[in-house]
Parts: structure tokens; sequence; C-alpha cells
């Protein structure tokens, strides 16, 4: 009994797990934007971290509330306006890490905050990590069931 309580003990807490997945995503993220995108630069792979780390908690604590202040904008360009709120999140992580952690200009954090996003969705969808979820399901439609007994069906 004690060996099995001792394997358990040892498993890596979900939320923790959670986390350290979309760490590594968001980081990979960052580095393609990196390589990708003139004008977004860091100075050694330490400093990625710490970007990716920073721009994660903004996420978590600053883009709700951006959101919520920018929603009719968020409405009339049916979300696109996400991109920029994204964008204006890369050049606070700019603005507190510089110069470890640069952005040069807007276009850059434009283009940064795009490439991430995609990167992010992808990596997102392949792991299942997220809220990201593509599926593609081949093969034969299921049978059609006759649940109806021979009564009238409505199909909403």
């Amino acid at each position: 009994m004690l060996r099995s309580s001792r394997l358990h003990a040892a498993r890596m807490p979900d939320k923790l797990k959670a986390f350290i997945q979309r760490w590594v995503i968001s980081t990979v993220a960052v580095l393609i934007a990196t390589y990708v995108v003139n004008g977004i630069h860091y100075e050694r792979w330490q400093d990625l971290l710490v970007a990716t780390l920073v721009l994660g908690l903004l996420n978590s604590f600053l883009r709700p509330v951006l959101v919520l202040l920018s929603l009719p904008l968020l409405i009339v360009t049916l979300g696109l306006f996400t991109i920029i709120i994204n964008a204006a999140l890369l050049l606070i992580v700019n603005w507190l890490l510089r110069p470890r952690f640069t952005v040069e200009s807007f276009g850059a954090a434009f283009w940064g905050a795009l490439v991430i996003s995609i990167v992010s969705l992808l990596l997102n969808s392949i792991t299942g990590t997220g809220d990201a979820r593509v599926s593609v399901r081949r093969g034969k439609p299921p049978k059609k069931r006759d649940d109806d007994k021979g009564g009238p069906v409505i199909d909403v």
C-alpha cells in the first residue's frame, strides 16, 4: 500500500501539467515569431522563457479586461480586433523586459501577434491543450436511427 501512495504522490498535478504545456506552446509560438517577423528579438533563451511567462500572465489577467472594454470594436470587426489586443500585450511585454526582449514597432507586434496566434492554434489543436479543437472525421456517416417510431420529426 505504501508503494502505491508514493507513485500517486509523484504524479504531476493536472493543473501544473496544463500550465507547463501552455507555456511550452506559447514559447514555441513566440520563438517562431522571432524567426518569421522582423523586429522581434530576444537576447538569451532564458529571456524568451521570461517573456512568454509575462505574456501568459498578461493574457490571464489583463486581456479579459481589454476584451471587455473593447467589446463594441470586437463585435464590429467580427473578432479581428483581438489581434490588436494581442499586439498591445506584446508591446507591454517589450516595455517590461526591454532590452532583453524587444519588439521594434507596432507593425512587428501586429505580425508577431498574428504568427503567435496561428502557431498556438495549430499546436493546441495537435496536442489537445487549451480550448482550440480541430477534428477531422473520416469514414461512413453514423447509421440513421429510427427513434421517431413513425411519428412526426421536427429538425431544429
